[in-house]
């Protein structure tokens, strides 16, 4: 009998390994099918490896057969696969709003506001003023308005939706005229033209990539016309000879042609950026001030909420698009509106929006500030880690989510450099990536490199038993 036949006659029966103590522990504490699922695989990968190496008997001897270290692996599988996919993590990559690891993170009274409604039954279409049914907008609605200075606002489930159903609603089968300078490319591969022909909308293409005038508009109309689509190019930045045609100037000449204006801003900014000292972004109220008809724009980035797309402007045009029965596909639920209403009444205190809602408290950090968490974490990092040179640097961060990508936010990084060290750098972020909880940070010139900006206080020390682990753990 050849040496391979031999390991496989040696292989256990799942009963067998269902016997062993480390398995009866793990089935305490883990779903039976969970479990035996995992020894069923633990067994078939075994038997799959001496099959793929019958002819190598160098390696047939280096397999591993114990009961134990095969209840090892299948306790080690099913931890695996029992713990929550979603999880969540450090990140020290120092953007701010990292569309990879889920943008905006939500405010204290957000968080609040979701676990109050998650645990009970809540008035979501019941009116507890007249007792009967109600509207699940009108929790939002209000608040819309008077922020954006709106006559209206409809939130549905994401930003490309809102826009799907403004084109669907308003301009199916007939045409929409936009810049070239515009059709851009957002998260997830979608593309303005594609959402545009989605819709039924006919795009018109007007100007050049880099310039386009009133004049292109003009030109454009046609007996078919119905609207002006103005695009906010958020995730790039166009520099140079350039031109575009603003919101006032573009919504006066749709409404001379009873044509209607609408502006995708994308980001959604309520605040004003330059008080920051940062580049400004369009505001939500001005565009709506300058004559748009109908803006749109992203709950989770800027606005610092939960993912929504949101539509503000003109009464009769939102209430068509809610009378939609494609309204109801991309409805919001429950939880979107909880966390969502909580975000919008912090900033109708501005103060309160800038220290509570996570995005603008990441972004207006100093870099004194930062300088000085850094120069902690340096200090208490280096004793722990014989094998790395660990130091502080100036450096930036990014806002991320597509908003203002020339922006460089000054920072201070923490780098840690292995040396003389069996594992590569990107074998430890690797590691890192894979801990508990997962941190996620930046690989430079084989220097893991992490900005605090993005890192809440409360994290530092888990980040710094993390590291050291991952240093430690060969």
């Amino acid at each position: 009998m050849n040496e391979y036949q031999l390991l496989l006659r040696e292989l256990p029966a799942v009963d067998r390994l269902l016997q062993e103590k480390m398995i009866k522990e793990v089935l305490d504490r883990l779903p039976r099918r969970l479990v035996l699922t995992a020894v069923q695989e633990t067994i078939e990968n075994c038997r799959t490896d001496i099959l793929t190496i019958k002819d190598n008997p160098a390696k047939l001897k280096a397999i591993n057969l114990s009961v134990e270290d095969l209840a090892t692996r299948a306790v080690t599988l099913a931890e695996k696969r029992a713990a929550s996919s979603l999880k969540p993590l450090i990140n020290a990559t120092g953007i701010v709003i990292h569309t990879n690891l889920g943008r905006a993170p939500l405010s204290a009274p957000a968080v609040e506001a979701l676990t109050g409604i998650a645990s009970n039954y809540n008035n979501l279409e019941l009116s507890l003023e007249s007792g009967e049914r109600g509207s699940r907008q009108e929790h939002l609605e209000s608040l819309l308005c008077e922020l954006c200075e709106a006559e209206a606002a409809l939130v549905v489930n994401n930003n490309a939706a809102a826009v799907f159903l403004v084109l669907k609603t308003l301009a199916e089968r007939r045409e929409v005229v936009v810049s070239r300078g515009q059709l851009v490319e957002i998260g997830g591969s979608f593309r303005i033209p594609e959402i545009m022909a989605a819709s039924g909308a006919l795009m018109i293409e007007v100007g050049t990539t880099n310039k386009t005038y009133l004049s292109d508009y003009e030109r454009a109309l046609t007996e078919n016309s119905a609207a002006f689509l103005k695009v906010h190019t958020s995730n790039y930045h166009l520099v140079g000879f350039t031109a575009e045609v603003e919101t006032a100037e573009l919504a006066k000449l749709a409404h001379k042609h009873n044509l209607l204006m609408f502006e995708d801003l994308g980001s959604g900014a309520l605040i004003d950026l330059k008080t920051l000292s940062l580049p400004s972004e369009p505001l939500v109220q001005d565009s709506l001030s300058s004559g748009a008809d109908l803006v749109t724009f992203s709950g989770d980035k800027m606005l610092g909420g939960p993912q929504a797309g949101i539509i503000v402007g003109r009464r009769d045009l939102v209430k068509a698009i809610r009378s939609s029965q494609l309204a109801r596909v991309a409805r919001i639920d429950k939880f979107t509106i909880a966390a969502l209403e909580a975000t919008l009444r912090l900033y109708l205190d501005r103060e309160t929006a800038l220290e509570q809602i996570p995005v603008w408290r990441m972004l207006k950090m100093n870099a004194v500030s930062l300088k000085a968490r850094a120069d902690n974490l340096a200090a208490t990092l280096s004793p722990k880690l014989e094998l790395a040179d660990v130091s502080v640097a100036e450096g930036v961060s990014r806002v991320g989510g597509g908003a203002l990508p020339a922006v460089e936010l000054p920072t201070w990084l923490v780098s840690v450099k292995p040396t003389g060290f069996a594992s590569t750098a990107a074998s430890l972020v690797e590691k890192l990536r894979t801990g508990d909880p997962p941190v996620v940070l930046r690989l430079q010139q084989e220097s893991l490199l992490l900005d605090l900006r993005t890192v809440w206080p409360e994290q530092e020390n888990d980040l710094v038993r993390l590291i050291v682990q991952a240093f430690h753990s060969d």
